[in-house]
């Protein structure tokens, strides 16, 4: 379902970030573990499609990203990624219902309220739908970014530090909450972090 090759990127002067292959299976569950500056962040980039490689190539669902540009890689992306972000990015003027709506129609689909509805419900933020996103807690806002990530039932979920902040309990509670969610679209989940208290949960594991 994803898999990457002899990828590298290298910085206007400076060194060359290499990164290990990576071959995960739809519905597996995947972490990538590495120190602050290791280039965690630049390998989720290039994995999403959101940095082009120096070398090497990124193949999720059968199609290699390098084939792709612009508006057809902005299409492939938002029907077949989700990302959950460290901090989470929402559109502050739209509601909490009509974040994950335009999520749908940026990725071209018709906007499908029962999904919304349901998706909110089982997240608990049913009753937040109508809410501006900047009026959610912390947690409500983590549990949204979630539900956008997975509205478009994606074939690979990213997720960036998703537990830096969090305390044990809601650690473990995160992680099962993306686990689950993941499994209920079968998609791959690749959770990129310097977090070691995760080693203890998720066996497959891959160390930048």
């Amino acid at each position: 379902m994803l898999s990457s090759n002899n990828l590298s990127f290298n910085y206007p002067g400076g060194e060359v970030l290499k990164f290990p292959d990576l071959d995960c299976q739809a519905g597996e569950t995947r972490l990538l573990l590495g120190k602050s500056g290791s280039g965690k962040t630049t390998l989720l980039q290039l994995l999403a499609g959101l940095r082009q490689p120096t070398t090497g190539q990124v193949i999720i669902k059968g199609q290699n990203l390098n084939d792709l540009s612009g508006t057809a890689l902005d299409h492939f992306r938002g029907q077949n990624v989700g990302m959950i972000f460290q901090t989470a990015h929402f559109l502050r003027a739209l509601t909490v219902w009509e974040n994950l709506a335009m999520a749908q129609q940026l990725a071209g689909k018709a906007v499908d309220r029962s999904r919304i509805d349901g998706l909110l419900e089982q997240l608990d933020l049913g009753d937040k739908a109508n809410s501006l996103t900047g009026r959610l807690s912390v947690g409500q806002q983590q549990r949204a970014a979630i539900a956008r990530a997975i509205i478009n039932q994606p074939a690979v979920i990213f997720a960036d530090e998703p537990t830096s902040a969090l305390d044990d309990d809601n650690t473990q509670q995160v992680i099962q909450l993306l686990q689950s969610q993941a499994a209920a679209v079968n998609a791959t989940l690749l959770i990129v972090t310097h977090d070691n208290r995760l080693t203890g949960i998720i066996p497959q594991q891959t160390q930048l």
